[in-house]
C-alpha cells in the first residue's frame, strides 16, 4: 500500500502516466491479497499423555492449532518447549513424519497451512527418560494470511504436565518381619490363630475345629488332641526418604543415577514388594516439606506411592526437622521403618541413632552411588575427599554400633540379612525377662 501511494504521487508531481501504470499491479495484487482477510488470531491447543507412563516408555504430546475464519492461513508457525527428560523424536503434522535431533529436536518452530474453518496437529512423540512430572510447553502460534501481508500476534497457552512414574527394579525379600500386629496377612507370628505355621499339639477345648485333629496322636493318647498353628499376620512398613542432600548425576533411564533417583526407586521397590503381601505401608520425608503419607494397604495405596514420589525433591534445610515431624508419636512400636539415605548430613546419621534409641527398628539403606567420582581441581581436593570418605565409613560403623543396621541399595535380596537379623532380635528375650 505504501509503495503504490508513493508511486501514484510521483506520478501526480511529475506528471508521469508511466508511474501509473507500475503501480497498477501492486494495488490490484493488494486488494486482491485482502479480499479474504482473517478477524482473528489462530487457536492453540497443548495435550499430552496422561496414562500410566514409566520410565522408558512411549510418551506422546501434541499441539493443536485451529482456525476460527473461514479464510485460511497461508503459514502458521508452531513452537513448543519440551522437558529435557522428554526425549522427543518423532514430529507428525500436515501428514508428514519428520525424526529430529536426539538432543532438543523438539524445541523447534514447525510450519504448517491451516484451511479455514479446521484445525492441524502437530503430534511429538519419544521416550520418557526419568521419573517426576515433566512440562510439554508452554506453546506459542503465529499465523500469516493473505498472501504473506498480515501476521498475527502470538497465541501462547500454559505447559502441560506429564506424570512419568519411576520404573521399579525387581525386589523381593525375605518373609522375616520384626512384629506382625495386624489379624491377617502373610508373616508368621507368635500368636495362636488360624495359620499355616505349627506351633504344637495339645488336648482338645471347647471351640476347636474338627479338621484340626490329630488322629495319630489322638489314637496313641485315646484322649482328642489338635494341632496348634500361629497365626498369620500383616505388618507396617514405614520407608523413610532423606532428601537433605543430592549427590550424582541423574542420566536418566538406562545412565547413571543420582542419590534421589536411587531413593525414588527403591522407595517404589519396596512399596510394592510389601503393599502386593498385603501389609500396611508409609511413607516419610525427611526435609524442610516434611511430607507423610498415611499407612494403607492395597493397590490403589501403591498408585498413591508412586504419585506421592513424583514430588520428591532434595532441598537442604539449616533446621533440624526431627522435633516436628519425627516424634516417637508418630512411628508404631511394631513398624519396621526402612530409611534410604544417602548419609551426606550428620542429621540423619542422629535421626537413625534417636529412632533405635526409641525402641524402633530401623534399617537404613545407603543410597549414595557406588562410583561417585572425587571432585575434580588441584590441591588439596583429592585428600579432603578421601577424608570426608574415612570419616563417613566412622559414621556408618558408629551406627551399627548404636544396632543400626547399614546396607547398600543392590535391587532384590539387598534386605534378606539385615531383616533376619532385625526379626531375631525381636523375638529374642530381653535382658531381666523371666
Amino acid at each position: 500500500v505504501l509503495l503504490t501511494g508513493l508511486l501514484l504521487i510521483a506520478a501526480v508531481l511529475l506528471g508521469r502516466v508511466d508511474l501509473v501504470v507500475l503501480a497498477t499491479p501492486f494495488a490490484l495484487g493488494t486488494a486482491y491479497a485482502l479480499r479474504r482477510r482473517p478477524a482473528a488470531g489462530p487457536q492453540l491447543w497443548l495435550t499430552a499423555d496422561d496414562g500410566h507412563l514409566v520410565e522408558g516408555g512411549e510418551v506422546t504430546a501434541t499441539a493443536t492449532v485451529g482456525n476460527p475464519e473461514q479464510a485460511g492461513y497461508d503459514l502458521t508457525v508452531v513452537r513448543t518447549r519440551v522437558s529435557p527428560w522428554l526425549r522427543m523424536t518423532r514430529v507428525d503434522f500436515g501428514g508428514v513424519r519428520l525424526e529430529v535431533a536426539r538432543s532438543g529436536g523438539a524445541d523447534r518452530p514447525f510450519v504448517t497451512s491451516v484451511p479455514g474453518g479446521a484445525a492441524v496437529d502437530v503430534a511429538l512423540s519419544g521416550t520418557a527418560r526419568r521419573w517426576g512430572r515433566h512440562p510439554v510447553g508452554p506453546a506459542g502460534a503465529r499465523a500469516a494470511a493473505a498472501g504473506g501481508l498480515l501476521v498475527s500476534r502470538a497465541t501462547v497457552v500454559e505447559p502441560a504436565r506429564v506424570r512419568v512414574y519411576p520404573r521399579t527394579e525387581p525386589f523381593d525379600a525375605v518373609e522375616a518381619m520384626p512384629r506382625a500386629a495386624g489379624l491377617v496377612g502373610a508373616h508368621h507370628s507368635r500368636r495362636p490363630g488360624e495359620g499355616g505355621e505349627l506351633a504344637g499339639v495339645r488336648v482338645f477345648a471347647p471351640g476347636d475345629r474338627l479338621r484340626r485333629i490329630d488322629w495319630r496322636v489322638s489314637l496313641r493318647a485315646r484322649q482328642l488332641h489338635v494341632a496348634a498353628t500361629l497365626s498369620d499376620r500383616d505388618a507396617e512398613v514405614v520407608v523413610l526418604l532423606d532428601v537433605l542432600a543430592e549427590a550424582g548425576r541423574s542420566g536418566g533411564i538406562g545412565g547413571p543415577a543420582s542419590v534421589l533417583d536411587t531413593t525414588v526407586r527403591a522407595a517404589a521397590a519396596i512399596a510394592e514388594h510389601y503393599l502386593h503381601r498385603g501389609d500396611r505401608v508409609s511413607l516419610l520425608e525427611y526435609g524442610p516439606a516434611a511430607r507423610r503419607l498415611r499407612p494403607a494397604t492395597g493397590r490403589r495405596q501403591y498408585l498413591t506411592v508412586l504419585e506421592w514420589l513424583l514430588d520428591i525433591r532434595a532441598e537442604s534445610s539449616p533446621h533440624e526437622p526431627y522435633d516436628q515431624v519425627f516424634g516417637p508419636h508418630l512411628l508404631s512400636s511394631d513398624a519396621l521403618a526402612v530409611v534410604l539415605t544417602p548419609l551426606l548430613d550428620e542429621r540423619s546419621a542422629q535421626m537413625l541413632a534417636r529412632l533405635a534409641r526409641s525402641g524402633r527398628f530401623v534399617v537404613a539403606v545407603d543410597t549414595l552411588p557406588a562410583d561417585l567420582s572425587p571432585p575434580r581441581g588441584e590441591g588439596w581436593a583429592e585428600v579432603a575427599y578421601r577424608l570426608w570418605r574415612l570419616d563417613r565409613d566412622t559414621m556408618i560403623r558408629q551406627l551399627r554400633e548404636h544396632g543400626v543396621p547399614v546396607v547398600r541399595w543392590a535391587g532384590a535380596g539387598s534386605l534378606d540379612e539385615v531383616l533376619r537379623d532385625v526379626a531375631r532380635l525381636a523375638t529374642a528375650p530381653r535382658a531381666g525377662a523371666r
